[in-house]
């Protein structure tokens, strides 16, 4: 039987999803970890993009092969009892035996939180990168707009070695402030390594006037990493959904 599950958790203590051998400090580590004892075989946990460490999931999705006789309410009970407090599975479900969390997903939402203010959020601070020069909200979304449609995004990937097509579609980035936060939501068919974090470092600068948006499509061409914006801090960035 194929079960999919839908996860939350916070990322600050973790070394991101994917489980390294080095540590088993990492989001998949620990699920099939609790998994395999609750099966009573060793199971493999197949999520549908690696989070970086210390980025966060409102809505990360898994999934994983097995067999047992509980229910399914009867499986979300016992993998929950042993989760740590930052870590919840929200949800799980049976699937197709073809369905893949990874492979088979179509679209993808990340929430980017900027707390633009030089006081500090003490009840969120683990979950926004605080930034105190004024922004401009207009020239913000102005370079979002640039950013938007299929592109080769390799100016915005950390991973110089990574083979594979860089070509990505970004549907719409959505900037929006409440108070002192500004919210950058990013929805896209895929993102490469650091890529949502690295166009939100480009939009910011922006914002704050270190360059024009209309760099952009230059920078865009130049297939370059160094032409683009700073990587942001991974505290900022939430995955929201993933839509199959």
């Amino acid at each position: 039987m194929n079960y999919k599950m839908t996860i939350a958790y916070d990322g600050t203590n973790y070394n991101g999803w994917q489980k390294q051998g080095n540590t088993r400090n990492t989001i998949q580590w620990i699920f099939e970890n609790i998994i395999s004892r609750m099966l009573g075989e060793e199971t493999e946990v197949h999520g549908s993009g690696r989070t970086d460490a210390g980025t966060h999931a409102q809505g990360q999705v898994a999934n994983f092969h097995g067999r047992t006789d509980m229910t399914l309410s009867q499986m979300k009970a016992y993998i929950n009892k042993y989760l740590p407090n930052d870590i919840a599975l929200l949800d799980i479900e049976k699937a197709d035996e073809r369905f893949h969390s990874r492979l088979n997903a179509k679209r993808k939402t990340y929430v980017y939180r900027i707390l633009n203010s030089d006081v500090s959020d003490v009840f969120n601070q683990r979950f926004v990168y605080k930034y105190e020069k004024p922004l401009d909200l207009e020239k913000m979304k102005a370079a979002a707009q640039q950013l938007c449609g299929e592109h080769d995004f390799s100016a915005f990937c950390s991973n110089k070695k990574y083979k594979k097509s860089k070509v990505r579609t970004v549907y719409s980035i959505n900037i929006e402030k409440t108070g002192d936060e500004i919210r950058l939501t990013f929805t896209g068919n895929g993102f490469l390594y650091n890529m949502v974090r690295i166009m939100a470092g480009t939009i910011v600068e922006c914002g704050s006037g270190e360059r024009e948006s209309s760099e952009i499509p230059q920078i865009i061409e130049s297939k370059t990493r160094e032409k683009a914006g700073a990587t942001l801090p991974a505290c900022g960035l939430t995955l929201k959904k993933v839509e199959y």
